[in-house]
């Protein structure tokens, strides 16, 4: 027979231990997300992406918005306002992301140190 090791309990979790910090992305890694999914989902040249490109030129139609705007929500994991929809070239684009990407995310760290608040008392 083989003897058993005692096993070592596990400790428990503490409801109350921060949250890691959420990475934030930067202008370069959202335009480069973005572009990798007009470059996969429209077959377009990386080189025709110029901030001031306007998407309809380059064969995105308002049925390519609507697509494209569920593609950044999935790549991006966020909720985008009708507006999005509305953007016209490829800069703005970028920057409507990145601005709905930091006002998430950061309304996203508020609740959770709001509720480790609530836990705490």
């Amino acid at each position: 027979m083989t003897a058993m090791t005692p096993m070592t309990p596990t400790p428990p979790v503490s409801p109350l231990l921060p949250m890691p910090p959420v990475t934030p992305l930067t202008f370069n890694d959202v335009e480069g997300r973005i572009r990798a999914l007009l470059v996969k989902d429209f077959k377009l040249e990386p080189g025709t992406l110029t901030p001031d490109a306007r998407l309809d030129e380059l064969g995105v139609d308002s049925i390519g918005m609507a697509e494209l705007v569920f593609n950044v929500e999935d790549e991006f994991g966020l909720k985008l306002t009708d507006a999005a929809v509305r953007l016209s070239t490829f800069g703005e684009v970028v920057r409507f992301i990145e601005e709905s990407v930091a006002a998430q995310r950061g309304t996203a760290a508020s609740a959770r140190l709001t509720q480790g608040a609530r836990k705490a008392t």
